[in-house]
């Protein structure tokens, strides 16, 4: 679109947000998003303070033709947070939390990131399943499903979703719950952000006391041996004992020792959510592989655990990351995820590996459009670097092998852990039945795609 279009169209009809252009001063860092590898340009940047000036947005953008890309927390992998020459719809200001402690219930707006909702409700002692990173939107993260600490104990973020307020394509503003559209509901748990744009979420919230929780690393030749230990406790924990393997390069941080800075090492992170003599005994054989490089196992406050992995995902560097669902761990997956996690080709590359299960499966597959409920473990595989002159090729090649290494083992795929990977990717983070269901949905709720940039889910018959 050319820019010079600002010109004739000055405001947004009801719309009393902030309206930036490339020509003014807080464009570019309005622009930017979590992953530093996407550089797109919109057309207009629609920076949102209420419900209202959403659904304005969206009709503005449908009047005259843009496409429109939807940004909560600004962590969509593939970068579809923001639109080359479209319209950015910003719902960032949004950040109203609304705690009803007596009902043990939040409404939460859509620019609420993982760390303000995760501080206000601790602040009464309460939360709701998040991600891993604490800047991390609430909104993209519950719409694809929703895996962190407390999944194994209290499921899903989505599955902690009781009701939305929603613009729809037509810039009409709704609300739903399960009495009044389940299908939507059905949809909105996990089928991302296809069917329009939450203004409100409504959670479930849970008692969440500190726990015992903390890492434990160790140098890299002892990485098969923590990998095993790693299953190995994971096989029998009950679901109170969250589980995170990780496979990396030991960062420049006070708490490393200095020889082992920047050199492959294994790191195990767990969190017990019960009495602390119990999570000692659970975690020990994770402690006693030989002389840890650090041990930071305490009692832990949920609020810094969700934290605890945000020093290693730094907004702004450059990322490419594949993922999928793994059913079992053989000895075959372990020495592959040894092999290429121990040789990467940056030093702030990841392999992560989460422990599944509990709570995640107590419910049908087919219960939400997030199917996948039976798998035993989900890979992280990104490789990050600073640099964008780098040889991004390299980096690639690294993931890419990495990831097929495991392949033999994949059972579907996370959707909120998708690049731009193609419409069969896609496919392979729903099941069968549900992919004819979700398309269904998505004539239903927006015939015409407008919500298309994202992991998207084309209307039946198109």
């Amino acid at each position: 679109m050319n820019i010079a279009y600002r010109a004739s169209v000055p405001a947004l009809d009801g719309f009393e947000g902030e309206l930036i252009t490339p020509h003014d001063a807080g464009y570019d860092r309005a622009r930017r998003i979590w992953n530093g590898s996407i550089d797109r340009r919109p057309a207009f940047i629609a920076r949102c303070r209420s419900t209202a000036d959403v659904a304005a947005a969206v009709v503005f953008a449908r009047r005259h033709g843009l496409p429109i890309a939807v940004r909560g927390g600004g962590h969509s992998i593939p970068g579809y947070s923001v639109v080359e020459g479209g319209l950015m719809i910003d719902c960032s200001p949004m950040k109203g939390i609304e705690l009803h402690p007596e009902v043990q219930r939040a409404d939460v707006d859509p620019g609420v990131l993982w760390r303000e909702f995760d501080t206000a409700a601790q602040a009464e002692g309460l939360a709701t399943p998040g991600g891993e990173i604490s800047d991390t939107g609430v909104a993209g993260l519950t719409l694809g499903g929703g895996i962190g600490w407390l999944s194994r104990l209290y499921g899903l973020a989505a599955d902690n979703l009781l009701g939305v307020e929603l613009v729809t394509s037509t810039g009409d503003v709704v609300t739903a719950d399960d009495s009044t559209d389940p299908e939507l509901m059905w949809g909105l748990r996990g089928g991302g952000g296809n069917f329009g744009i939450v203004t409100r979420f409504t959670f479930r919230l849970h008692s969440v006391a500190p726990a015992w929780a903390g890492m434990v690393m160790y140098p890299g030749a002892l990485a098969q041996d923590a990998l095993h230990a790693f299953h190995e406790v994971g096989e029998r924990a009950p679901r109170e004992l969250s589980l995170v393997a990780a496979l990396v390069s030991a960062p420049p941080a006070p708490f490393v020792p200095a020889d082992a800075v920047g050199k492959p090492v294994v790191g195990i992170a767990a969190a017990y959510f019960g009495p602390r003599h119990i999570g000692q005994e659970l975690t020990a054989p994770l402690r006693s592989l030989g002389r840890p490089l650090i041990d930071t196992f305490g009692i832990m406050g949920y609020a810094d655990l969700q934290r605890m992995f945000d020093d290693a995902n730094v907004p702004g560097r450059q990322q490419y990351v594949r993922s999928d669902f793994l059913q079992g761990l053989p000895d075959e997956a372990i020495a592959a995820l040894f092999h290429h996690g121990t040789r990467p080709s940056s030093p702030l590359n990841q392999v992560l590996l989460r422990r599944l299960g509990g709570a995640i499966g107590d419910r049908d597959r087919g219960a939400t459009a997030f199917g996948h409920r039976s798998a035993d473990y989900m890979t992280m595989i990104a490789a990050t670097w600073e640099n964008p002159a780098e040889d991004s090729g390299l980096h690639r090649r690294w993931v890419g092998e990495t990831w097929n290494a495991t392949r033999p083992w994949a059972d579907g795929t996370y959707v909120n852990h998708l690049g731009d990977e193609g419409s069969g990717r896609i496919r392979e983070a729903y099941l069968p039945d549900s992919w004819s269901r979700l398309t269904r949905l998505k004539a239903r709720m927006d015939p015409d795609n407008v919500f298309a940039l994202n992991q998207n889910i084309p209307p039946a018959g198109a």
